[in-house]
Protein backbone atom coordinates (compact mmCIF):
# COMPACT_ATOMS: atom_id res chain seq x y z
CA UNK A 1 0.00 0.00 0.00
CA UNK A 2 1.32 3.47 -1.04
CA UNK A 3 1.03 6.26 1.86
CA UNK A 4 1.50 9.52 2.63
CA UNK A 5 2.81 10.86 5.57
CA UNK A 6 2.25 14.52 6.63
CA UNK A 7 4.17 15.60 10.28
CA UNK A 8 5.83 18.34 11.16
CA UNK A 9 7.85 17.01 14.07
CA UNK A 10 11.22 15.46 11.44
CA UNK A 11 12.03 12.45 14.48
CA UNK A 12 7.94 11.50 14.72
CA UNK A 13 7.93 11.59 10.82
CA UNK A 14 11.14 9.57 10.60
CA UNK A 15 10.04 6.92 13.03
CA UNK A 16 6.23 6.34 11.38
CA UNK A 17 8.34 5.97 7.97
CA UNK A 18 10.28 3.60 8.90
CA UNK A 19 7.86 1.99 11.00
CA UNK A 20 5.05 1.75 8.17
CA UNK A 21 7.89 0.38 5.68
CA UNK A 22 8.91 -2.33 8.18
CA UNK A 23 5.66 -3.58 8.07
CA UNK A 24 5.02 -3.62 4.48
CA UNK A 25 3.67 0.21 3.34
CA UNK A 26 5.60 2.02 1.02
CA UNK A 27 5.83 5.53 1.69
CA UNK A 28 5.75 7.99 -1.05
CA UNK A 29 5.80 10.95 0.58
CA UNK A 30 7.05 12.37 4.11
CA UNK A 31 6.02 15.84 4.52
CA UNK A 32 5.86 18.47 7.13
CA UNK A 33 3.64 21.12 6.23
CA UNK A 34 -0.30 21.24 4.71
CA UNK A 35 0.61 22.91 1.37
CA UNK A 36 3.11 19.84 0.50
CA UNK A 37 0.62 17.56 2.05
CA UNK A 38 -1.88 18.71 -0.58
CA UNK A 39 0.32 18.80 -3.25
CA UNK A 40 1.33 14.82 -2.65
CA UNK A 41 -2.54 14.52 -2.67
CA UNK A 42 -2.73 16.07 -5.65
CA UNK A 43 -0.04 14.50 -7.53
CA UNK A 44 0.84 11.15 -6.23
CA UNK A 45 -1.20 7.84 -6.25
CA UNK A 46 -1.78 6.77 -2.81
CA UNK A 47 -4.28 4.49 -0.95
CA UNK A 48 -4.08 6.02 2.45
CA UNK A 49 -2.86 9.53 4.16
CA UNK A 50 -1.71 8.96 7.56
CA UNK A 51 -1.65 13.12 8.87
CA UNK A 52 -1.36 15.47 11.56
CA UNK A 53 -4.48 17.87 12.57
CA UNK A 54 -1.44 20.74 13.54
CA UNK A 55 0.63 21.72 11.13
CA UNK A 56 2.63 24.90 10.01
CA UNK A 57 1.89 27.74 9.18
CA UNK A 58 -0.33 28.47 12.09
CA UNK A 59 -0.29 25.12 14.09
CA UNK A 60 -3.95 24.99 14.11
CA UNK A 61 -5.84 22.73 11.75
CA UNK A 62 -4.54 22.53 8.54
CA UNK A 63 -3.24 19.24 8.58
CA UNK A 64 -7.39 17.86 8.66
CA UNK A 65 -8.76 20.76 6.39
CA UNK A 66 -6.16 19.95 3.85
CA UNK A 67 -7.11 16.32 3.98
CA UNK A 68 -10.97 17.28 4.06
CA UNK A 69 -10.56 19.12 0.76
CA UNK A 70 -8.33 16.63 -0.74
CA UNK A 71 -11.38 14.00 0.39
CA UNK A 72 -13.62 16.18 -1.46
CA UNK A 73 -11.75 16.02 -4.86
CA UNK A 74 -11.26 12.83 -4.16
CA UNK A 75 -14.26 11.42 -2.19
CA UNK A 76 -13.24 8.59 0.13
CA UNK A 77 -9.85 8.88 -0.22
CA UNK A 78 -8.69 7.05 3.13
CA UNK A 79 -7.35 9.50 5.85
CA UNK A 80 -5.81 8.57 9.42
CA UNK A 81 -5.58 11.69 11.68
CA UNK A 82 -3.18 11.94 14.08
CA UNK A 83 -3.73 14.37 17.47
CA UNK A 84 -2.00 14.61 20.83
CA UNK A 85 -5.26 15.26 22.24
CA UNK A 86 -9.19 14.57 21.84
CA UNK A 87 -10.63 17.48 19.52
CA UNK A 88 -14.10 16.32 18.83
CA UNK A 89 -15.15 19.21 16.81
CA UNK A 90 -12.33 18.03 14.24
CA UNK A 91 -13.52 13.71 14.39
CA UNK A 92 -16.73 14.87 14.15
CA UNK A 93 -15.68 17.10 10.94
CA UNK A 94 -13.93 13.99 9.30
CA UNK A 95 -16.66 11.60 9.81
CA UNK A 96 -19.42 13.54 8.20
CA UNK A 97 -19.50 12.63 4.55
CA UNK A 98 -20.45 9.07 5.67
CA UNK A 99 -17.72 7.37 3.47
CA UNK A 100 -15.75 5.68 5.83
CA UNK A 101 -12.47 5.21 5.27
CA UNK A 102 -11.42 7.55 8.06
CA UNK A 103 -9.53 6.93 11.22
CA UNK A 104 -8.63 8.90 14.24
CA UNK A 105 -6.49 7.83 16.59
CA UNK A 106 -4.39 9.83 19.72
CA UNK A 107 -0.51 10.18 18.77
CA UNK A 108 0.46 7.86 21.94
CA UNK A 109 -1.42 5.52 20.24
CA UNK A 110 1.66 4.94 17.73
CA UNK A 111 3.63 2.69 20.52
CA UNK A 112 1.34 -0.38 20.17
CA UNK A 113 2.86 -0.65 17.05
CA UNK A 114 0.45 -3.84 15.93
CA UNK A 115 -2.72 -1.68 16.41
CA UNK A 116 -1.61 1.31 15.04
CA UNK A 117 -0.90 -0.65 11.93
CA UNK A 118 -3.85 -2.93 12.01
CA UNK A 119 -5.73 0.91 12.14
CA UNK A 120 -3.68 1.88 8.99
CA UNK A 121 -4.81 -1.20 6.93
CA UNK A 122 -7.89 -0.76 8.08
CA UNK A 123 -8.61 2.80 7.23
CA UNK A 124 -6.58 1.67 3.57
CA UNK A 125 -9.57 -0.75 3.04
CA UNK A 126 -12.26 1.62 3.33
CA UNK A 127 -12.87 1.10 7.44
CA UNK A 128 -13.78 3.76 10.28
CA UNK A 129 -11.18 3.39 12.97
CA UNK A 130 -11.73 6.20 15.89
CA UNK A 131 -9.33 6.04 19.25
CA UNK A 132 -11.26 4.34 22.00
CA UNK A 133 -10.47 7.95 24.04
CA UNK A 134 -11.98 10.00 21.37
CA UNK A 135 -14.70 7.17 21.32
CA UNK A 136 -15.85 8.25 24.91
CA UNK A 137 -15.59 11.61 24.88
CA UNK A 138 -17.88 12.03 21.67
CA UNK A 139 -20.10 9.25 23.44
CA UNK A 140 -20.31 11.46 26.52
CA UNK A 141 -21.11 14.59 24.87
CA UNK A 142 -24.06 13.07 22.66
CA UNK A 143 -25.41 11.19 26.20
CA UNK A 144 -28.15 13.71 26.22
CA UNK A 145 -29.35 13.46 22.27
CA UNK A 146 -32.32 11.91 21.32
CA UNK A 147 -30.64 8.43 20.20
CA UNK A 148 -29.38 7.76 23.22
CA UNK A 149 -33.33 7.48 24.49
CA UNK A 150 -33.38 4.90 21.65
CA UNK A 151 -30.79 2.42 22.28
CA UNK A 152 -30.01 0.23 25.31
CA UNK A 153 -26.74 0.32 27.50
CA UNK A 154 -26.06 -2.98 25.40
CA UNK A 155 -26.74 -1.56 21.98
CA UNK A 156 -24.65 2.10 23.14
CA UNK A 157 -21.75 -0.27 24.05
CA UNK A 158 -21.92 -2.50 20.96
CA UNK A 159 -21.79 0.46 18.99
CA UNK A 160 -19.05 2.04 20.87
CA UNK A 161 -16.94 -0.50 19.90
CA UNK A 162 -17.83 -0.46 16.47
CA UNK A 163 -16.80 2.85 16.04
CA UNK A 164 -13.28 1.50 17.08
CA UNK A 165 -13.49 -0.03 14.11
CA UNK A 166 -14.03 -3.66 15.26
CA UNK A 167 -15.93 -6.17 13.29
CA UNK A 168 -18.93 -7.80 14.66
CA UNK A 169 -16.82 -11.17 15.63
CA UNK A 170 -14.51 -8.63 17.73
CA UNK A 171 -16.96 -7.28 19.29
CA UNK A 172 -18.48 -10.61 20.48
CA UNK A 173 -15.20 -11.70 21.50
CA UNK A 174 -14.75 -8.76 23.82
CA UNK A 175 -18.19 -9.00 25.24
CA UNK A 176 -18.29 -12.91 25.92
CA UNK A 177 -21.27 -13.34 23.47
CA UNK A 178 -21.54 -14.48 20.16
CA UNK A 179 -21.68 -13.20 16.90
CA UNK A 180 -25.00 -14.13 16.20
CA UNK A 181 -26.11 -11.85 19.22
CA UNK A 182 -24.25 -8.73 18.22
CA UNK A 183 -25.00 -9.46 14.34
CA UNK A 184 -29.17 -9.01 15.99
CA UNK A 185 -27.56 -5.90 18.10
CA UNK A 186 -26.70 -3.75 15.10
CA UNK A 187 -29.61 -4.74 13.29
CA UNK A 188 -31.51 -2.90 16.15
CA UNK A 189 -29.11 -0.31 16.37
CA UNK A 190 -29.87 0.67 12.20
CA UNK A 191 -33.45 0.18 13.10
CA UNK A 192 -33.31 2.93 15.59
CA UNK A 193 -31.44 5.35 14.06
CA UNK A 194 -33.27 5.03 10.98
CA UNK A 195 -31.00 3.57 9.04
CA UNK A 196 -32.61 1.25 5.78
CA UNK A 197 -30.81 -1.05 4.09
CA UNK A 198 -28.80 -0.06 1.44
CA UNK A 199 -25.91 -1.31 -1.47
CA UNK A 200 -24.48 2.50 -1.53
CA UNK A 201 -23.90 3.26 2.13
CA UNK A 202 -21.99 2.22 4.93
CA UNK A 203 -24.08 1.63 7.90
CA UNK A 204 -21.76 1.45 10.48
CA UNK A 205 -19.65 4.53 9.47
CA UNK A 206 -23.52 6.18 9.30
CA UNK A 207 -24.86 4.30 12.60
CA UNK A 208 -21.25 6.08 14.40
CA UNK A 209 -22.12 9.59 12.79
CA UNK A 210 -26.04 9.91 13.50
CA UNK A 211 -25.87 8.82 16.96
CA UNK A 212 -22.30 11.26 17.84
CA UNK A 213 -24.48 14.16 16.17
CA UNK A 214 -27.85 13.35 17.77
Amino acid sequence: MRVVIAEDLALLRDGLTRLLEANGFTVVAAVDNAPSLAKALREIPVDVAVVDVRMPPTFTDEGLRTAIEARAARPGLPVLVLSQYVEQLYARELLSSGEGAVGYLLKDRIADVERFVDAVRQVATGGTVLDPEVVSVLLSKAAANRPVDRLTDREREVLGLMAEGRSNAAIAARLFVTEKAISKHTNSIFAKLDLPVSDDDNRRVLAVLAYLQG
